[in-house]
C-alpha cells in the first residue's frame, strides 16, 4: 500500500495487487509505454499523456513529473511510513542538522540568512560560485541559524563549515 500526496494536498491510496493497481478502492486501468528512461506515454480513459520524471529525491520520497508540460510534485509514503505516522513517530528518522559545509571549493557570492533567523528545509541559505557556476545551497533541515562562519566574497574549501544551526 502506498499513499501519494500532491503539493496541493490531494491524496490517493494506491494498492498494487499482482498486475492490478487499485486507486482509492477502484481498479485503475491504463496503458503505459516507456519512451526513454525518464519519459512515458500513458493512455487513460481514451486520453493521451506524456509523463516525464524531472526530479527524484529518494531520501525524502518526493518526485517531480512533467505531465503534458505541466509540472506536478508528489510525495510517496509506503506502509512503513504510514505506520510511523500512525504511531506518532514520523520524525523518527529525521536527523538533526548542526551545520552546513561547502560541498566543493568555491567563492561565497551571497549569504541569504542572518544569525537568529529561522529556516525551513529547502530554504536558500547562501550562493556558492564554483567552476563558474552559481550554486544555491539550501537548508538541509528546519532550524535556527546560530552562527555564520564565512563572509561574502570569501574563498572556501570543500567540507569547510559555512553555517552553524
Amino acid at each position: 500500500m502506498l499513499q501519494i500526496k500532491t503539493a496541493n494536498d490531494k491524496t490517493w491510496q494506491v494498492d498494487i495487487q499482482k498486475e492490478t493497481i487499485i486507486l482509492n478502492g477502484t481498479p485503475f486501468n491504463w496503458d503505459i509505454q516507456p519512451i526513454s528512461s525518464n519519459t512515458f506515454h500513458i493512455i487513460k480513459d481514451n486520453k493521451s499523456f506524456t509523463a516525464e520524471l524531472v526530479q527524484a529525491d529518494y531520501q525524502s520520497k518526493t518526485f517531480t513529473f512533467k505531465i503534458n508540460g505541466v509540472k506536478q510534485t508528489v510525495s510517496v509514503k509506503d506502509r512503513f511510513d504510514i505506520l510511523l505516522d500512525q504511531l506518532g513517530m514520523s520524525d523518527a528518522n529525521t536527523q538533526k542538522v548542526n551545520d552546513v559545509k561547502a560541498p566543493m571549493p568555491g567563492l561565497i557570492l551571497e549569504i541569504k540568512v542572518q544569525p537568529g533567523q529561522e529556516v525551513k528545509k529547502g530554504d536558500p541559505i547562501l550562493i556558492l560560485e564554483a567552476m563558474k557556476m552559481e550554486n544555491i545551497l539550501k537548508s538541509p533541515g528546519d532550524g535556527v541559524v546560530k552562527e555564520i562562519k564565512v563572509q561574502a566574497r570569501q574563498n572556501v574549501e570543500k567540507n569547510q563549515v559555512l553555517i552553524l544551526f
